[in-house]
């Protein structure tokens, strides 16, 4: 097995080359104001001797870009772009790799895990990548963590045990270390495949990662903490890249208890925001949201308290006058109502010749065509209003 691990990992660095110059990797044409940084996580839960649960997954910054099938065994790309400039026999390469890996690890760690002291159920986590900044190869990394703590991480040539994991991982590590090989290939997919992929990345997915979505901004209330306090509320959403400036502002004054949410991302790839400021009533006054981000070329989103609030009694005195027009109307209707009966009893007399049912019938018909053209008018009128406001 482990031949065939070599053999995969000379034709993944690409055929007749044995590693891609980090320094000669061309510059990125996402515009970020942090290092890219590629990674692979994986999360394998062993519930017992017999039942494993294997999930792993690729990400471009906060962005997924790949998914692993444990069925299929196979790699997902999640984006158009997200094989990069790989040739289909490198992928291919590296999918058999992947293949024989996740095999290899579960195999393993089930065989080892009496000595390694690993008791069921437990779960294992692995983060392992590669950062770019200013276009050339600045950082690899892999670290493992054993029940979302901590345990090892791989550093130069050789497998050392994370600060406070104990003799556990000192064991573990010793064990990893014997194996000259496999530390050879981790080494060479650290430092040469995954930069050169992510190198090749940007380029392949410039128009989706570089596209510019300007936030959408509002004000709210929040739950207060207590009498006499407000929980004033930002909230940023529709944005695109990631990276954004939210806070709330007195004048030029930064307000130091403004507290910042989570990004989330929404269903469609863009990011959304809440950052909130707890402050006493009387002080929400002069009070504003202030938000920056690449999309608005320099001129800020700026939402006042005070318009958030002069929009409520706006709202609350619409509601109240139509509520208000809706009652009158209501009353006219019933007034117009119990005269078109009053007309429809006054009709002309049967000795003279007149069809009492009929004109009844007729005076009914002409109460409801007027009843049916005042309430027409009226919705009318009101829809015009609501539409303007």
């Amino acid at each position: 097995m482990l031949l065939v691990l070599l053999l995969l990992f000379q034709g993944l660095l690409c055929p007749g080359e044995r590693t891609a110059d980090p320094q000669a990797l061309g510059p990125p044409h996402l515009a970020a104001e942090e290092p890219l940084t590629f990674r692979l996580l994986q999360i394998s839960s062993f519930a017992n001797h017999s039942w494993v649960q294997n999930q792993a997954s690729g990400w471009l910054g906060e962005l997924q870009t790949h998914g692993w099938d444990s069925v299929l065994g196979a790699i997902r790309f999640l984006r158009p772009w997200s094989q990069g400039n790989f040739s289909k026999e490198e992928l291919k390469n590296l999918q058999a790799l992947f293949q024989l890996y996740f095999h290899g690890f579960i195999h393993e760690v089930q065989a080892f895990a009496s000595q390694f002291q690993f008791e069921y159920p437990f779960e294992l986590q692995i983060s392992s990548g590669c950062r770019m900044s200013d276009g050339e190869a600045s950082e690899s990394f892999l670290k493992g963590a054993y029940q979302g703590t901590d345990f090892l991480s791989f550093q130069g040539n050789s497998w050392q045990p994370s600060p406070g994991a104990g003799s556990r991982a000192q064991n573990v590590c010793r064990v990893l270390n014997r194996y000259r090989d496999i530390k050879e290939i981790v080494q060479g997919l650290l430092s040469g495949t995954c930069p050169r992929f992510l190198a090749s990345i940007p380029e392949a997915g410039k128009a989706e990662l570089e596209r510019q979505v300007k936030p959408e901004a509002w004000v709210s209330k929040g739950p207060t903490r207590g009498p006499g306090r407000l929980m004033l509320v930002c909230h940023v959403s529709g944005f695109h890249p990631k990276t954004v400036g939210v806070m709330w502002m007195r004048g030029e004054q930064m307000q130091l208890g403004t507290r910042q949410g989570d990004v989330l991302p929404n269903a469609d790839g863009t990011w959304y925001l809440q950052v909130t400021l707890d402050v006493a009533t009387g002080e929400a006054a002069g009070l504003y949201c202030r938000v920056k981000h690449s999309s608005l070329g320099g001129h800020d989103i700026i939402i006042h308290w005070d318009g958030y609030s002069r929009l409520l009694i706006l709202i609350g005195l619409t509601v109240t006058v139509i509520l208000v027009m809706l009652i009158v109307l209501e009353f006219w209707f019933k007034k117009q109502s119990s005269s078109c009966n009053s007309l429809s009893r006054h009709v002309p007399d049967p000795a003279i010749g007149a069809n009492t049912q009929d004109a009844r019938g007729s005076g009914h018909q002409l109460c409801s065509a007027l009843e049916s053209w005042a309430k027409y008018r009226f919705l009318k009128k009101w829809k015009t209003r609501l539409s303007q406001l």
